[in-house]
């Protein structure tokens, strides 16, 4: 992951360059530099998702910063995934395990599926973040191919109903007002 310093001048300048552009992140929460603001502070929050949301705010008070008045900062909608993006994947064990043509893996996908209250939560330590249960159990599981498949096969709607910090996100962004075109 780039510096903070990097994202936040990239972001300020889309902002800046294009008065009716919006910018998100998706920024994976298990790697993402103590450096980014409100990282270093997170853990000391409740939840994953209060964990997210801690840093997320922390997000959008620095690039409302980095803005003039002029400009309005709730174009900025920032995300932090919780842990990584492979949790997501466990949304639909069946379906995970399908698309990637391993159908004989459901029954794995669900038992650590089963141990949490959401798939955004799955994470305890470094050895048990959502890519490497699934690589225990995978060892071929390759991100772009495979969960990209997994992905397709489970659906948005299918992540959005098992992920509800990811649905919060989706739902601000499908809130903003549409651009006149």
């Amino acid at each position: 992951i780039r510096s903070w310093e990097s994202a936040r001048k990239d972001i300020l300048r889309h902002l800046k360059e294009d008065a009716q552009a919006v910018a998100t992140t998706m920024v994976d929460y298990y790697a993402l530099p103590y450096g980014w603001p409100g990282r270093a502070e997170a853990p000391n929050q409740a939840s994953t998702v209060l964990k997210a949301e801690y840093v997320e705010n922390a997000h959008a008070e620095d690039i409302a910063a980095g803005l003039t008045p002029r400009f309005d900062s709730r174009r900025f909608v920032p995300y932090v995934i919780m842990h990584e993006f492979e949790g997501l994947l466990f949304s639909n064990p069946a379906r995970f395990a399908e698309a990637v043509g391993k159908s004989e893996l459901v029954q794995a996908f669900s038992s650590i599926r089963a141990q949490f209250q959401s798939p955004e939560d799955i994470n305890d330590s470094d050895d048990t973040a959502p890519s490497r249960r699934i690589l225990k159990i995978f060892p071929g599981y390759e991100k772009p191919l495979s969960g990209t498949l997994a992905v397709i096969a489970i659906g948005l709607d299918g992540i959005r109903d098992q992920c509800p910090h990811f649905n919060d996100w989706l739902n601000r962004l499908e809130a903003l007002p549409a651009v006149p075109g």
